[in-house]
């Protein structure tokens, strides 16, 4: 029995020699091709933006071996590495064989030694690795390993969907790695419009329009397909919300449409208790002046025919006429059919002149506010002809004009303003409805912001030298340093 076993621990001490010796002859032939592979640059990560990048999938273990046979080569390999370092120190510390015989036995002998063997710790066993994902061990099965972390294969997941990362490139943000398709989701803008991702431009950069106010994301080439914008808040029409067309090249969106005013009718309410919110500020207007709601096409007109005025905005929506015409105004409010109105009425007005002023026109269907906003600008022009004030320069009669039309806006969103309280006896602040929405109201700091960052000489630059101007000296000081210098207190 003793011979046996001796010869079976002779016959394992001879077949792990034999291995072990042919594992050092390969490892010292081929130490030149591992130094160069050693040596080979790391292949830069590919960036997207400024601090996240593409990485190639993580190395995948698909060691199937036996645990057995792990530990031996593992043994077997941090022996053999360490015996290289040997090798490499200067004469006096080490030796080298002068053949793999000799090599050989010195690895026999270290094999029985007493003295402790020295595993480097890049060596260690598989089973002492622990899970990045999981913080468990990963023993024995298949592993990945990534950004000096090692993961188990179902562990390394996306920081956005939580599912495995299994295709072949990946992206990283800081140390979260995300599936390419949901990194795209999260930081690649969408058109607000169309819901496509927004393209990039022949530079490679994503280019996109944005409204000042809205905040509304689109693809540039949506100003120029024909793609529908509210003739109100200036929102363009997305896939999934139709807009209603007005019938002379005009749409309006849904939340606008809410508050429309459709026929000349529908506004008198409204007309009475702007002419109440002037009366408020001590600033009567003695005439009853006609006011009427008008098509595009009839208020283009009245333009054409009025010789007093002055006419820079791209779409004018209200008129001060000073002439004798005969207008068509709108008798009858339309209904919505479909995507359009149908069931319009109109009646021919002839318009006689009777004072300075001969009637005050405004675009038909436009939102409460809106309306209101062009209502106050025309009254205010009406006001300054019936109170004789000479001709003035158009920066000077419509920056004061639309000073008028912010500061009605502000009393109707704003309760407690400056405003509010200089026209407490005004009703303006009750709606058609008896109340205003969070989206009415939103509108109408959007007409708000419009008057106060138009671009315009006339009625962007006339406005804030006007308002510095009432904010410094009220608005009576002003109105009456207009009338004797035709200029703006400074």
């Amino acid at each position: 029995m003793s011979s046996s076993g001796n010869l079976n621990h002779l016959s394992d001490q001879s077949e792990r020699k034999c291995r072990f010796t042919t594992w050092l002859s390969r490892f010292f032939k081929g130490g030149s091709n591992t130094r160069e592979l050693a040596d080979r640059p790391p292949r830069a990560p590919q960036f997207i933006g400024d601090e996240n990048m593409d990485l190639r999938a993580p190395v995948r273990s698909l060691d199937n071996r036996s645990r057995t046979d792990k530990e031996e080569e593992e043994l077997d390999r941090a022996i053999t590495i360490s015996l290289a370092e040997d090798l490499k120190k200067p004469n006096g510390y080490g030796w080298r064989p002068n053949n793999d015989n000799d090599l050989a036995k010195a690895v026999e002998d270290g094999l029985h030694s007493s003295y402790p063997s020295y595993v480097p710790r890049e060596y260690q066993p598989v089973g002492s690795r622990l899970c990045g994902g999981c913080n468990r061990d990963i023993g024995y099965g298949n592993y990945l390993g990534c950004m000096g972390t090692f993961f188990h294969p179902e562990c390394f997941c996306c920081r956005a969907c939580h599912y495995p990362i299994t295709e072949q490139e990946f992206s990283l943000s800081g140390k979260d790695a995300y599936h390419k398709t949901c990194f795209k989701e999260l930081t690649h803008p969408k058109c607000e419009v169309c819901f496509q991702f927004i393209p990039t431009n022949g530079a490679g950069l994503i280019e996109y329009r944005c409204h000042p106010f809205w905040s509304q994301k689109y693809c540039p080439a949506h100003e120029y397909d024909n793609t529908a914008r509210c003739c109100s808040c200036e929102r363009l029409e997305s896939v999934n919300a139709r807009y209603i067309s007005l019938g002379d090249g005009r749409s309006l969106c849904l939340e606008c449409m809410e508050s429309a005013i459709m026929d000349t009718g529908d506004c008198q309410p409204l007309y009475h208790s702007i002419r109440d919110y002037y009366e408020g500020m001590n600033m009567r207007l003695d005439q009853q002046i006609p006011m009427l709601l008008v098509e595009r096409q009839a208020l283009n007109e009245a333009i054409v025919g009025e010789k007093h005025g002055f006419h820079h905005m791209p779409e004018t929506r209200g008129l001060c006429l000073s002439e004798e015409q005969t207008v068509v105004s709108i008798l009858k409010r339309p209904k919505i059919g479909g995507h359009g109105l149908i069931g319009m009425r109109t009646q021919p007005h002839k318009l006689t002149r009777r004072c300075e002023v001969t009637a005050i026109l405004v675009l038909y269907g436009l939102p409460r506010l809106l309306t209101g906003a062009i209502l106050a600008n025309k009254l205010m022009h009406g006001w300054l002809r019936l109170k004789g004030y000479r001709k003035l320069n158009p920066e000077v009669e419509e920056g004061i004009c639309q000073v008028l039309s912010y500061m009605w806006l502000e009393s109707e969103i704003m309760p407690g303003s400056s405003s509010t309280s200089a026209a407490s006896s005004s009703s303006s602040s009750v709606s058609k409805k008896g109340g205003k929405s969070r989206v009415e109201n939103k509108l109408g700091e959007f007409f708000m912001h419009q008057i106060a960052h138009d671009a315009s000489p006339t009625y962007g630059g006339g406005f804030r030298a006007a308002n510095a101007a009432v904010n410094t000296y009220g608005l009576r000081r002003t109105l009456d340093h207009i009338r004797l210098t035709g200029s703006f207190p400074l």
